[in-house]
């Protein structure tokens, strides 16, 4: 009975010290804490594990301080020349202002000596992907989420090990959570052959990662500093729609060839540099000059993540959001909305603008299904029309705004997305380009059942008791 009572004790006290360093040590802002005093009030023990793996931050300036100030460091030394380019096909002077945020935000570059490709197709990415590999001269960076040892995985990682075979130098930077169920033997030819590999953000331990937080999300390729690839696909064989219990992988992915490739490939380096330890003097030998009027479309690669002052996505996400005047058609597998981001969507439809969202028919995550239902109704208040993917799962991450600029890249219209993981988005200013964007929502909206106000008035007391409760902890999914 006394060992009961000390537990119970000290199990309050520890309650009570974490609530106390959330509000005074750690200062999150006060969404963030109340979900979590939330959770350690209602599960005393069980909520302290909880905290301690998901939501323990007093070690991120810790963590990624020598990060920063590397990158900053790093970032001077490299051209970050802004540029003005009020011709061809830019997103106009309507979404300049986008462009400067993104500069005077981040200090992104604006490049207009661009051609792009777009994949919605996996099968399609990857073809043209490996046909990339086969033909590189120099050398292949390679950078994903999740990376999986199946016959796509296996496939890819043949050709790099030839390639580090012929002389180039090849680098692969997976992240150690996304990837973590890959297994060495599968790398063991690419790593005998000399390629070099990394793991982002390892666990402190041997297979036991409880750094949940802080995960790299980024899918970034830069082959002979030639082509760029990002966008929302990983490696694996669902993303190229052959597991039978996803079934179609709907997403969108990007293959950049101009000077916004080494926008991507500085990304990568810095990325790379602070996961290996390597140390490379110079980043401009990676660097390409393309000639003259290769393109014509205009593209800022953005990044944020945890190691960046701002909320530098979500930032550029809301002036789109903000700017558009005529529609605005989002795709997104994950809606976990902050306040900025609920009230501009909101204030947008309510000024007469056509906001369209598509989310998962099937999600793979059950709880994000009632994440996603908990804003519904007030989306839905506003005129804001929301359509549910019928045609296996959508993992797109876009944006289209009036038919002028669109967004593709790893980040999830989710708060995980804008303060906890390391993210990139291409935001691509070429009216040919998001017309494109328009005609493919288009095409997913007929796949797509539209939730009605009626659909969402007639769901389940369960459910709505789910949406209640999951909304409370939303800032920290």
């Amino acid at each position: 009975m006394n060992i009961l009572l000390g537990l119970t004790v000290i199990t309050l006290v520890l309650n009570i010290l974490f609530s106390l360093s959330l509000v005074f040590i750690e200062r999150k802002d006060p969404t963030t804490t109340w979900a979590w005093i939330l959770i350690l009030m209602i599960l005393p023990g069980l909520g302290f594990v909880i905290y301690i793996m998901f939501g323990q931050n007093l070690s991120r300036q810790k963590i990624f301080k020598e990060k920063i100030k590397f990158d900053e460091k790093k970032r001077k030394n490299l051209n970050d020349t802004y540029k003005s380019n009020r011709h061809g096909h830019d997103g106009g002077e309507k979404f300049a202002d986008l462009r400067r945020l993104n500069f005077n935000n981040s200090g992104v570059k604006y490049t207009t000596n661009n051609k792009i490709d777009v994949y919605v197709n996996g099968k399609e990415k990857f073809s043209q992907l490996i046909e990339d590999i086969k033909n590189a001269k120099k050398f292949i960076h390679v950078e994903y989420y999740i990376f999986r040892g199946d016959t796509i995985g296996k496939q890819i990682l043949d050709e790099l090990t030839k390639k580090v075979k012929s002389g180039l130098e090849v680098r692969l930077l997976l992240d150690s959570m996304g990837s973590r169920k890959l297994r060495k033997k599968v790398l063991r030819e690419y790593l005998n052959a000399g390629g070099k590999f990394s793991l982002f953000f390892p666990g402190i331990l041997p297979h036991i990662n409880t750094r949940i937080n802080y995960r790299n999300h980024r899918k970034i390729v830069v082959i002979d500093g030639q082509y760029g690839y990002v966008g929302g696909f990983n490696v694996g064989k669902e993303y190229i729609s052959e597991d039978p219990e996803v079934g179609f992988w709907r997403d969108t992915h990007v293959r950049i060839e101009g000077e916004a490739v080494n926008a991507l490939n500085e990304r990568f380096l810095l990325d790379w540099c602070h996961a290996s330890g390597e140390k490379i003097i110079d980043y401009n030998k990676y660097a390409k000059e393309f000639k003259k009027d290769l393109g014509d479309v205009g593209i800022q690669i953005v990044t944020s993540g945890p190691d960046h002052k701002e909320e530098y996505i979500r930032n550029a996400y809301l002036k789109l959001i903000n700017n558009a005047k005529n529609n605005l058609y989002l795709e997104t597998p994950y809606l976990v909305l902050d306040s900025p981001i609920l009230e501009s969507l909101k204030i947008s439809a309510l000024s007469g603008v056509d906001v369209r969202i598509i989310i998962p028919g099937k999600p793979d995550h059950f709880f994000m299904q009632w994440a996603a239902s908990s804003y519904v109704g007030e989306l839905l208040e506003a005129g804001v029309k929301i359509y549910s993917y019928q045609n296996g799962f959508i993992h797109a991450k876009t944006i289209v705004a009036d038919g002028l600029v669109m967004s593709i890249g790893t980040a999830n219209l989710d708060i995980r997305s804008f303060k906890l993981n390391f993210e990139v988005n291409a935001f691509i200013y070429d009216d040919r380009i998001a017309k494109d964007g328009e005609k493919q929502f288009i095409k997913d909206m007929e796949c797509s059942e539209e939730i009605t106000r009626e659909i969402y008035d007639g769901r389940s007391l369960s459910l709505k008791i789910k949406e209640s409760l999951i909304r409370l902890v939303s800032p920290i999914l």
